[in-house]
């Protein structure tokens, strides 16, 4: 779980959810029709703005926007980068 990256500001590293791989009734779902997850775990967090501290911490379980924040590759893992304004709740 720890990546050798700091983001700047308040910026968040999350960890996408893997996407399902069969329907609730057992339908396997092809990966041309996999749906982008919404879910992610928080890896790293930047240090917020002067008027804003950062609410979110390392580990924690958040719902973002389907369109939500920029795809990167970290040591061979893909994560994405977003605002904390992106990120909807923590569950």
């Amino acid at each position: 779980m720890s990546v050798n990256f700091k983001p700047l500001a308040d910026r968040v590293l999350v960890e996408p959810a893997p996407a399902e791989q069969k329907t609730a009734s057992g339908i396997i779902i092809p990966d041309t029709a996999k749906e982008k997850p919404l879910k992610g775990k928080v890896i790293s967090v930047g240090a917020g703005k002067k008027d804003e501290p950062m609410i979110l911490k390392p580990g924690d379980d958040v719902l973002y926007g389907q369109y939500s924040g920029t795809e990167i590759k970290l040591e061979g893992k893909t994560y994405l980068i977003m605002r904390e304004s992106d990120i909807y709740g923590v569950f």
